[in-house]
């Protein structure tokens, strides 16, 4: 583990962005029971978090679709946070970073570390909107 000081401004690139910290496992469980959608970003002290994923997540969050809520943890930082959030993303291998879409508890999405390492933050940014459009949409009543 990391001294929390060198994660500060890790952590508050996310929040600052309105992504609300999940440090436990008992957060994330509360906001993945929240009817509606929750995107769950697995944050990194890795370059490729640092260099696109984090850039991409907060220029997908401009989109005038976005998840009802979302959250982030921390891998290696947050274990058993980020073990419980890992927990939703069904049978898919634990990477750092990640972004998901949950609806109503179930993954629905899910971008991975080979994705987001092979990526521009503005091609992150382009997918996760496209899919917070398609994913995220209210539904009529």
């Amino acid at each position: 583990m990391y001294p929390e000081v060198m994660l500060i401004p890790m952590r508050e690139e996310l929040t600052r962005a309105g992504i609300a910290e999940a440090r436990t496992a008992e957060a994330v469980d509360a906001a993945v029971a929240t009817p509606g959608t929750t995107m769950i970003v697995v944050n990194s002290i890795c370059g490729c978090a640092a260099g696109k994923m984090r850039p991409g997540v907060r220029l997908a969050l401009r989109n005038p679709v976005t998840p009802d809520r979302s959250i982030t943890v921390f891998a290696g930082q947050d274990r058993e946070a980020t073990d419980r959030a890992r927990s939703f993303f069904e049978g898919n291998p634990p990477t750092s970073p990640a972004v998901a879409i949950l609806r109503d508890g179930k993954l629905v999405y899910l971008m991975q570390r080979f994705i987001i390492e092979n990526s521009t933050p503005q091609a992150i940014a382009e997918e996760l909107s496209r899919a917070f459009t398609e994913l995220c949409a209210k539904q009529a009543v």
